[in-house]
């Protein structure tokens, strides 16, 4: 009895031993789900003309996949937007001049990077694109406040990051500009090295910043060994973000989408925006849209009152066309209680 007992003892740790292992490496080589959500810049190849349009994907307010298709002929809402193991798929809605078409994606995400084909009544064509990653955010123009002995002195700092994120600053203040180098940011923390010249000296200054959200703040030291308190804002943020236009015309009203960035370049569409003008109330830019071989500027000027936008843009013809804009914000995704479905 006492070796049954034995070997019984032995054979069952032996399985719980099994069992752990199991666990382990279920753990281990289960991966978790990509997150997909956000902007991919997307380039297609259509009857030998390159298009390009911006894919943008999101969650509602239930935790399901949705998505907008932004181009130059507008914004889109696409349907059955399904991503499961690295593949993608939704239905596009196609409209124009009162006639509508549908065109199926079917393709693959990984690293990153978006690959795959459209296909519909107009044929099969190829497309591919990356992930537009957000803006590290230090970028943007600054108001910055320098204090001591219950003095104030505001100038304005301007940091922007090239393609390939490395980041250089720009100093002005009534005093007049001074040179910034050695700009960095890590994970919170900006720092910068300041000189400037004062009565024919040059002078330097080392900024240690912490940001928050659209606000800064931290201290100065200078040679000599002074420490002042530094604090700051963000500009331009009642601009800043997505906003959906709304474009008259006289062939029915048309849905656009604007990105402005932090350092105010930005979107209209998939089109890229070098400058957005913000003075006071008064927006203003200019773009530059392409089809084959031609090519047309446009401008927009309006006003940003109560949190929306109103104007005109020109340069499609000879007509002024009325464009009002909302800001859009974020929806909220409400996680499902799930102690109430036993999980």
């Amino acid at each position: 009895m006492k070796w049954i007992r034995f070997h019984g003892a032995v054979g069952f740790a032996a399985v719980m031993v099994l069992l752990v292992l199991a666990a382990q490496v279920s753990a281990e080589t289960e991966q978790p789900k990509a997150d997909v959500t956000g902007d991919w810049q997307v380039k297609m190849n259509f009857n030998e003309m390159q298009m390009e349009a911006i894919l943008s994907l999101s969650k509602d307010a239930e935790d399901k996949l949705v998505g907008k298709w932004i181009s130059g002929w507008g914004v889109s809402d696409l349907k059955d937007v399904k991503y499961e193991e690295n593949k993608l798929s939704f239905v596009q809605v196609n409209r124009f001049r009162g006639t509508e078409s549908t065109s199926n994606f079917a393709g693959t995400i990984k690293d990153d990077k978006l690959s795959g084909i459209f296909s519909g009544e107009r044929g099969e064509f190829t497309a591919e694109g990356t992930r537009i990653k957000p803006m590290q955010a230090a970028v943007g123009n600054w108001e910055i406040i320098t204090k001591k002995d219950k003095q104030e002195k505001t100038a304005t700092l301007t940091v922007r990051a090239d393609k390939d994120g490395k980041l250089t600053a720009e100093w002005r203040s009534p005093q007049g500009k001074s040179e910034i180098t050695d700009v960095n940011f890590i994970k919170d923390k900006l720092t910068f090295t300041r000189k400037a010249t004062v009565e024919g000296k040059q002078k330097e200054s080392n900024y240690d910043l912490t940001i928050k959200g659209n606000a800064f703040w931290g201290t100065v030291r200078t040679q000599q060994g002074e420490t002042k308190k530094v604090e700051g804002k963000l500009l331009g943020t009642e601009l800043i973000g997505k906003w959906e236009l709304t474009i008259q015309s006289e062939r029915g009203d048309r849905m656009q989408m604007l990105q402005v960035n932090p350092d105010l370049s930005g979107l209209y569409g998939a089109t890229a925006v070098e400058k957005i003008n913000l003075e006071g109330d008064q927006v203003s830019f200019k773009f530059v849209m392409r089809f084959r071989e031609r090519t047309a500027e446009a401008e927009f000027k309006g006003k940003l009152e109560d949190g929306k936008l109103a104007g005109e843009i020109t340069g499609f013809g000879d007509t002024a066309r009325k464009v009002t804009g909302k800001k859009l914000v974020p929806t909220p995704v409400v996680k499902k209680d799930e102690s109430k479905t036993g999980k």
